[in-house]
């Protein structure tokens, strides 16, 4: 299954792939080049539709759990100063796609969207520690039952040029569904309250919607 914001670049690049291929068939005459064309113009279309790929992740939604709102690789968890809407201190998590992961963006949790905006950038690349407030980006706030409001940002990076952001404000939205999507190589950052418990390390690759970043901290702890 494919995502519905890679339709147009998927047929697109089909057909040119189709064209390469038979232009390559016959007007190419030494026989390595012409093969040497048409299996560049395969590996192409495989890495499209690589990247616009969205696996189903039935999810049943867990007011008790943060999930991972993406798949990548975990690179930063640290308690930051946050100025554009909490204006205090939250724990962030920041997991970074490369551009063979999942590129779709999923509700880490269930909730109303408190707030959602976009924010022109620029494109440093993704694991760069300003990316966060000086890219292209979007950040977006939920309320949920039990941790109260919980932020993310995608954040486009050296080789995104474009965000998708579903979040609409006032939207009841479910753990798990379409929050969005992030074209060619990005991050997304998870602003969490600081009373939560983080259940993830650095470097851990994740799943979106399967792994769970953050629970409840227990009352005894």
């Amino acid at each position: 299954m494919f995502h519905k914001e890679g339709q147009k670049i998927i047929i697109t690049t089909f057909f040119l792939v189709v064209a390469l291929i038979l232009v390559a068939q016959f007007y190419i005459d030494l026989e390595w080049i012409r093969y040497a064309v048409q299996i560049v113009a395969l590996v192409l279309l495989i890495l499209v539709l690589q990247f616009f790929r969205n696996p189903r992740r039935p999810v049943t939604p867990n007011f008790d759990e943060i999930l991972a709102p993406v798949d990548g690789k975990v690179v930063v968890i640290e308690e930051v100063e946050e100025p554009e809407y909490f204006k205090g201190k939250r724990k962030q998590v920041s997991i970074f796609m490369s551009p063979l992961n999942v590129h779709v963006t999923r509700y880490a949790a269930s909730g109303t969207i408190t707030y959602s905006k976009y924010h022109p950038g620029k494109y440093l690349v993704a694991w760069h520690p300003k990316s966060s407030t000086e890219n292209e980006r979007t950040t977006v706030v939920l309320h949920t039952p039990k941790f109260g409001e919980i932020g993310y940002r995608q954040i486009a990076g050296a080789l995104a040029r474009r965000i998708v952001n579903y979040a609409e404000e006032g939207e009841q939205v479910t753990q798990g569904q379409d929050a969005g999507f992030i074209k060619f190589g990005s991050r997304v950052d998870l602003l969490l309250p600081l009373d939560c418990d983080i259940t993830v390390k650095l470097n851990q690759k994740v799943v979106g919607a399967k792994t769970c970043i953050a629970s409840l901290r227990k009352k005894d702890d």
